[in-house]
């Protein structure tokens, strides 16, 4: 924040701030609304209850995030010293509320809600979050986070109706709440039946049009010798109803991929989803491949390559609902490929399946495979869809995968060399800087 004036965000803008203190302020009129801070790791949530900051717990043990009442010195304020933040934080995400104790209230009986960033030596940073007239009794308002060894504030401006305690058990705050009225009894629910085992075809024979249900898998016999086969998977979206046209539904396809030069036959099961501490191992698909290099990726700014490896390439960028596809040659050379769609902060709180993703797999001879999403998970920036897997001698094994980012985190997913999967891992990458 430098420079002269006063700087301006809108929602999903970000600006670079420096590592000395920075006060932001909650300005409105209309009835009160409260401001909190909360401390989040990589992961997308809190450590503890202790990193929420608010009106009855107003500072963090370390002192690097505190909350200042409305006084004569100015309006509500939450003061956060990035050089002291605890290294496991990835940012301080700031919430306006409404009063918890009267549900009637919402950001409708809100005006001129303004957020106001101030640091000293730097010009102020303002954002106007939009107009939240559907119920919503918080708002996820700005975020101050790491951006390599330096910090950036962002505006979100992104509201919930289910209010503060909500919001904040969505990112790991435990919110103590009323015992709800004995019901009675209910039956139990009737089991849920097992994943569908994977369905190979015979040897040269089409699998036909199939959709998986979730958790299910289904294969595409290959000849791996091929060089005139082309594999597509394709990323389609319509954006869902007409208003959520209108404001923009611009999703993309990111293809990770482990090489078959890279490839493990893991212990784990290809598309298992795992934590941070999973270590891969197995036996190499290829020979000499114990030192070869794990996944890479290819989307709108690393388009790749059918013509030398990684033989896999992405045709285009789409900015509004559509498609996008990536083609990949040479089966042979593949090992595993993760199917992934993002979703920036500009296309607001709409879930994946609210704007009609879905992944197609085909091989041109008459094999197409649809991977729907089931799941209304709002507020997630990365869907890991479905994992193509080529390690089988005889063709390539598509799996539902269906898994979602933590709330507000826009850390890629990783996949690993033995085709597990991990979500909150990868690097941040925003499309517009």
């Amino acid at each position: 924040m430098t420079g002269t004036g006063m700087a301006e965000l809108g929602k999903g803008g970000n600006t670079g701030i420096g590592a000395e203190r920075v006060t932001v302020e909650l300005h409105g009129t209309g009835g009160a609304v409260d401001l909190s801070a909360l401390l989040v790791t990589a992961d997308g949530r809190v450590g503890s209850d202790d990193d929420m900051v608010f009106y009855n717990q107003p500072s963090t043990e370390s002192g690097a995030v505190r909350h200042l009442p409305a006084d004569a010195a100015g309006p509500e304020r939450v003061e956060v010293d990035p050089a002291a933040l605890p290294a496991d934080v990835d940012r301080v995400v700031l919430i306006g509320s409404c009063d918890p104790d009267d549900t009637t209230r919402t950001f409708r009986d809100v005006r001129g809600l303004r957020v106001r960033a101030v640091q000293d030596g730097a010009e102020p940073v303002e954002f106007l979050p939009p107009p939240l007239t559907d119920g919503e009794r918080a708002v996820l308002l700005v975020e101050i986070y790491r951006r390599g060894a330096g910090w950036k504030l962002r505006a979100i401006g992104q509201g919930y109706a289910n209010g503060l305690a909500g919001l904040a058990e969505d990112f790991g705050v435990h919110v103590t709440q009323p015992a709800p009225p004995q019901a009675p009894p209910t039956p139990a629910p009737a089991p849920v039946p097992a994943p569908s085992p994977a369905r190979m075809d015979p040897p040269g024979r089409p699998l036909g049009a199939i959709s998986l249900d979730k958790g299910g898998r289904a294969s595409i016999s290959l000849d791996k010798e091929d060089r005139e086969l082309v594999v597509t998977a394709t990323l389609e979206w319509d954006g869902g109803s007409a208003e959520r046209r209108r404001r923009g539904a611009d999703l993309d396809l990111y293809a990770l991929f482990v090489p078959a030069s890279a490839a493990l036959h893991g212990v784990t099961e290809p598309g298992t989803l795992v934590k941070s501490r999973h270590v891969p191992e197995g036996t190499p698909l290829s020979p000499g491949s114990a030192g070869a290099t794990g996944a890479d990726v290819v989307y709108y700014k690393n388009l790749g390559s059918l013509a030398e490896p990684p033989f896999i390439r992405l045709d285009g960028d789409s900015r509004k609902p559509g498609r996008e596809t990536v083609r990949i040659v040479r089966p042979r050379e593949q090992g595993y490929v993760l199917l992934c769609a993002y979703s920036a902060v500009r296309n607001g709180i709409g879930s994946f399946a609210d704007f009609g993703a879905k992944v197609i797999v085909t091989d041109g001879r008459g094999s197409t495979v649809t991977v729907p999403l089931f799941e209304n998970t709002r507020t997630r920036f990365w869907a890991a869809i479905a994992l193509a897997d080529f390690t089988s001698p005889d063709g390539v094994s598509i799996r539902h995968v269906e898994a979602y980012s933590s709330r507000m985190t826009e850390r890629r997913p990783v996949l690993h060399r033995d085709g597990s999967i991990r979500m909150n891992g990868g690097p941040v990458e925003f499309k517009r800087r």
